[in-house]
This record gives C-alpha cells, structure tokens and sequence, in this order.
C-alpha cells in the first residue's frame, strides 16, 4: 500500500496453502522464489503454510535449506495463523518470525483493493455485475444452503 500504483501479485508470487497442498505445489513455488533469475523483484508469499501436512511441511523445509544457498536476495513472506504457531513451518522457521499488525484503517485498504480490482472498461465485462465494476466479489449469507 505504500505504492499506490504498484500492481498485486500476480498469480505465480502466491500460494495459498491448504492441507491438501501437495510438495510438489510448494516445491515448484519454492524454486519460483528461490532459483535466481531475471524475473525482476518479485515478492513470494505463502498463505496460511501452517495448514501444510507435516510430511509436504518437512519437504519444504528441507527444500527451502537447499535452494537458499543459490540465492541470498529472495523476498520470501509465510503468512501463518497465530493460533496455529507451533505447527511445523512457524516453528521450522521461528527465527524469522514477525508479529505484524495491519497498520493501515479497514477503510484504507478496501479503498486500495478497489483501486486495483476496479475494470475500467465494464462494457464487455462480467465486473458490471458487481458493484462499482469490481472484477472481484464476495457473496455469503448468514445461512447455509442458500445457493451462494
């Protein structure tokens, strides 16, 4: 958000981590982050790499401790639930750690967000469906089974 006009990661700077995450998924992230190349200055993000199995957690560990030694200028984020701290990849890489806060107000970063997935030319777009032309939306209802 310090760079208003700095575009969002695109889809190959992020994973998002489930249990069913594979090892070869998070390998094949890890080598996007950590194999040097000319790719420019990405920024690599895991989210939630605490729901990792433990056996896909060792592996990216053990594949992170090898790839690191190519390249010391990655930009590497692991985003993990600070209920879920002492499952594998928050301990494996505690020493890293950052508590972080959002330092910005709720209504600052929906303004950013909006900023970025705003369609400019709605005309030909499924985004005139949403409101303000927004390429991204969120349906949810209180109650389940409703269709959503």
């Amino acid at each position: 958000m310090n760079s208003p006009e700095q575009p969002l990661p695109m889809f190959d700077e992020v994973l998002l981590c489930t249990p069913q995450t594979t090892a070869e998924q998070v390998g094949l992230f890890l080598r996007r982050c950590l194999i040097p190349c000319s790719r420019g200055e990405k920024i690599y993000t895991m989210l939630y790499a605490d729901e990792l199995s433990y056996d896909v957690s060792c592996k990216a560990e053990e594949l992170f401790q090898d790839l690191q030694r190519y390249n010391s200028s990655y930009r590497l984020i692991i985003l993990c639930n600070c209920e879920r701290e002492h499952s594998y990849i928050p301990s494996a890489f505690s020493q890293y750690k950052v508590h972080m806060i959002p330092q910005r107000p709720h209504a600052e970063i929906q303004q950013y967000l909006q900023h970025h997935y705003r369609v400019t030319q709605p005309l030909s777009s499924a985004a005139s469906v949403f409101k303000d032309n927004m390429c991204v939306g969120i349906v949810s209802s209180r109650r389940a089974g409703v269709g959503k």
